[in-house]
C-alpha cells in the first residue's frame, strides 16, 4: 500500500500468529518493544488486541503522527533486533498493514469485523454523551464560545479528539469479546 508522505496520523497494524504455549514469552516481548517504540519521534500510542475465544492471533496497533516517523521506527535497528527474536514465537512472519487517518476503530481486531449494528451502538454510545457534554463544558469554561463559529470548531475538535484517542480505544478494548464475532 502506498500513501503520500503527508502530515496525517497513520496506524501500523501488525498481526502476529503465535505458536502454542508462547503467550507468556510474547507478552514479555511486547513489554520490551512497546516502550522502545514510544521513544521515537511522532509516536502517538500502542494498542494491543489480545486473542479471544482460544485463538492465538495478536493485533498490535502502533500509531504515529506521519508516515515518515513510522518509517523511521520500522527501519530502526532496535526494532529489527527485537523482530528477529519473534521467529521462535510465531507460526508465520508478522503481517504489516498501514492505515491512514482515523479510519481504524474496529478493524481488524479479528478476521471478521463486528456486526454493523454493534458498531452503530458503540459509536452512538460514545458520540451521544460527547456531543452533549463537550458543548456544556466549553459553554461554562468559555461562555463567549456559545453560538460562535470558533466555539463550534472547539466543540467539534474536542469531540473528535475524545472519540478517536480516548473513548473508542477504551470502549473497543472493554467490549472486545462482545464485538468479536464468534467462530
Amino acid at each position: 500500500m502506498d500513501y503520500p508522505h503527508q502530515a496525517q496520523h497513520i496506524t501500523l497494524v501488525i498481526t502476529h500468529r503465535l505458536q502454542r504455549d508462547k503467550q507468556p514469552d510474547y507478552e514479555r516481548w511486547l513489554e520490551t518493544i512497546m516502550p522502545q517504540a514510544a521513544l521515537f519521534p511522532g509516536h502517538l500510542g500502542v494498542n494491543v488486541l489480545r486473542p479471544v475465544h482460544g485463538e492465538l492471533t495478536y493485533t498490535v496497533l502502533v500509531r504515529f503522527d506521519n508516515l515518515d516517523n513510522l518509517y523511521h521506527w520500522l527501519n530502526a535497528s532496535e526494532r529489527k533486533v527485537l523482530v528477529a527474536e519473534l521467529a521462535e514465537l510465531l507460526v508465520a512472519p508478522e503481517h504489516l498493514e498501514m492505515r491512514p487517518g482515523a479510519a481504524f476503530w474496529f478493524t481488524p481486531a479479528t478476521p471478521a469485523s463486528p456486526a454493523r449494528w454493534k458498531q452503530y451502538l458503540v459509536t452512538l454510545a460514545v458520540i451521544f454523551p460527547s456531543t452533549n457534554l463537550v458543548p456544556w463544558f466549553w459553554g461554562h469554561v468559555l461562555p463567549a464560545s456559545k453560538g460562535a463559529l470558533w466555539g463550534h470548531l472547539l466543540n467539534d475538535a474536542s469531540v473528535v479528539a475524545l472519540v478517536v484517542y480516548l473513548w473508542m480505544p477504551a470502549i473497543t478494548r472493554l467490549l472486545k469479546n462482545w464485538l468479536s464475532p464468534r467462530a
